[in-house]
């Protein structure tokens, strides 16, 4: 049982071995397939908005006939036009004429079929490209309604919608049956609109209509009305954008309809795309796949037993004894067994445990020799250099006479060097390191009056225990490259705080600092080897930082905000 148990753990490893890769394609696949839609659906709404814009363009230019004409000079004359009889002169005729064969020449300018026709209210008067009779006001009972006028007409079982636009002169008159001058009126058909939507619907669309709620439907002549109208009752027009698509299933199948609203008539194109049909091949190739990972799986279970006698034993061994390599324990062996691979990979990690413990122990030592000398030498090249001022400071107070000058130099001085000669010790506490830096601000005031200081640093972080001579560079730094440059500066803060688990430390003043370009180029000579061109002070606590605790710990250099320099130490020792 107990073996059959563990061959149920590898089935189930493989089980979950293969979740994510099943997990990663449904991912992938359905990823792809929104591509394919959202691909899909824009190459169908861009295509849809210029057939849109097609269309509209063909019924503005329509709708532009009529203002053009209005200004004709014939047709502004014949405004002024009364007639004393109802037969008209020869002189009217012939303005007919060459109003009949204007309207004629604008109708043939367009491939959409349309008609022109001039409405004279002082002589009571239609004309139209092949006929001068009189009106009947009511037919221009839509004239004083602005924009396209629709109305349906039937013959015999075909039904169509003509489409009117009337444009009065003048443009002020409120009433156009009772004030206006004259009226053009543009009048064209709904077959303009379904011959586009036949040739749209030949470039590979599959169903292609317009549609206004209220009004009607302009179907292309092959389309199927029964699964349109389908479409439309499931489509709450209140809701849909000026351009948008939805999702619509009808049984089984999926659609996608995008629809385009033409702000010139007020319809709405409308057209589908079968999802189903379009992701189909996709859905073959899930089901492939799915049944390939149902073999493997299949397989796998075959394979498992002789998985775990011939690899998983071995190989979890050869784990373990790595495992308490890693832990420290040099005494592990691994019992071989039979003779195959893993039987000489047991018996090569036997020998190689071996050597290894020979080796850490004669290197380990040497290593430790070897950082902390090399700490030593790091710390020796801290050169107290300003011993020599100090020196002509109590030369020349003990020359003027001030001798409590020269004593407090002198001590100040001594507890300087005691610290700095003091090398039995690889760390010391805060407290200890900050008494030293405050010996040498105290130095440093002595010789400039304007130098002024302030440490903050809590007391929990004075017990501490930190790098001799870790303070002092950055200090030394600040005074020399920072307060002695600049007159008007004199300021130096000290601060330390926690941050995340590290020890911080920051030394900033107010002298001149550094450009962008010189911070940049110190940054890049604090990661180099140090080298005659690098300064040793700030080279020095930012490799002492790193070879003592490691990479994490490190010097970094900025701008300050009080207009100097500022340098901070983290160090991860806590």
């Amino acid at each position: 049982m107990f073996r059959y148990h563990l061959f149920n753990k590898i089935v189930l490893l493989i089980v979950v071995m293969l979740i994510p890769v099943v997990l990663l394609y449904s991912y992938s696949n359905k990823m792809a397939t929104d591509v394919v839609v959202n691909e899909l659906n824009r190459s169908s709404s861009n295509q849809l908005a210029f057939f849109q814009s097609q269309v509209n363009t063909s019924i503005d230019e329509l709708s532009s006939w009529p203002i053009l004409l209005i200004h004709d000079p014939d047709i502004e004359s014949f405004e002024d036009q009364y007639l004393d009889s109802e037969y008209l002169n020869l002189d009217l005729i012939n303005q007919v004429k060459r109003i009949q064969n204007k309207l004629s020449i604008q109708e043939s300018s367009s491939n959409w079929r349309s008609n022109l026709s001039l409405y004279s209210p002082s002589m009571k008067r239609m004309i139209t490209e092949g006929n001068a009779r009189s009106y009947d006001k009511s037919e221009l009972e839509r004239a004083n309604s602005p924009g396209w006028q629709v109305r349906k007409v039937t013959t015999g079982n075909s039904e169509r919608y003509l489409f009117s636009w009337y444009t009065v002169s003048p443009y002020s008159a409120k009433d156009a049956v009772k004030n206006a001058s004259s009226i053009i009126k543009i009048e064209f058909d709904s077959t303009n609109i379904q011959d586009m939507l036949d040739k749209f619907k030949s470039n590979g669309r599959r169903d292609p209509f317009y549609y206004k709620p209220g009004t009607g439907t302009i179907y292309n002549r092959t389309a199927d009305l029964t699964r349109s109208n389908e479409l439309l009752t499931q489509l709450d027009f209140t809701q849909i954008k000026d351009v948008d698509y939805r999702t619509v299933e009808l049984g089984e199948d999926v659609y996608s309809v995008h629809m385009v609203l033409s702000p010139a008539t007020g319809w709405y194109l409308i057209d589908y795309i079968p999802l189903t049909d379009v992701l189909a091949p996709i859905k073959q190739s899930n089901q492939l796949f799915y049944g390939a990972v149902a073999c493997l799986l299949f397989m796998s279970f075959l394979a498992a037993y002789l998985l775990y006698v011939q690899v998983q034993i071995p190989v979890r061994d050869l784990m373990r004894g790595f495992q308490r390599l890693k832990r420290g324990d040099y005494t592990v062996r691994l019992d071989p067994k039979g003779r195959n691979e893993f039987s000489f990979l047991s018996e090569r990690f036997n020998s190689m445990v071996v050597q290894i413990q020979e080796l850490f122990e004669h290197v380990y030592l040497e290593q430790i020799q070897v950082r902390e000398a090399r700490l030593k030498q790091l710390q020796s090249q801290i050169n107290p250099h300003f011993f020599y001022n100090c020196f002509s400071f109590i030369t020349s107070m003990a020359k003027l006479g001030k001798m409590d000058a020269v004593v407090a130099m002198s001590h100040n001085l001594s507890r300087y060097y005691r610290y700095t000669t003091r090398q039995e010790k690889d760390l010391v506490p805060m407290k200890e390191e900050i008494d030293f830096v405050l010996s040498y601000l105290k130095i440093q005031k002595m010789r400039m009056s304007r130098l002024d200081y302030v440490i903050e640093i809590p007391d929990e972080m004075l017990e501490q225990l930190v790098p001799p001579l870790v303070l002092q560079p950055l200090i030394e730094n600040a005074v020399i490259h920072g307060i002695e440059r600049s007159l008007e500066s004199g300021f130096i803060r000290v601060t330390g705080f926690v941050e995340e688990g590290m020890l911080c430390l920051q030394v900033e003043d107010d002298g001149l600092g550094l450009d962008d370009e010189g911070l940049d180029r110190l940054r890049s000579q604090l990661s180099r080897p140090m080298d005659e061109h690098s300064g040793c002070g700030l080279w020095n606590v930012n490799q002492r930082m790193q070879l003592r605790y490691g990479e994490k710990s490190y010097l970094s250099v900025e701008k300050s905000p009080m207009g100097g320099f500022k340098a901070s130490i983290y160090m991860d020792n806590l």
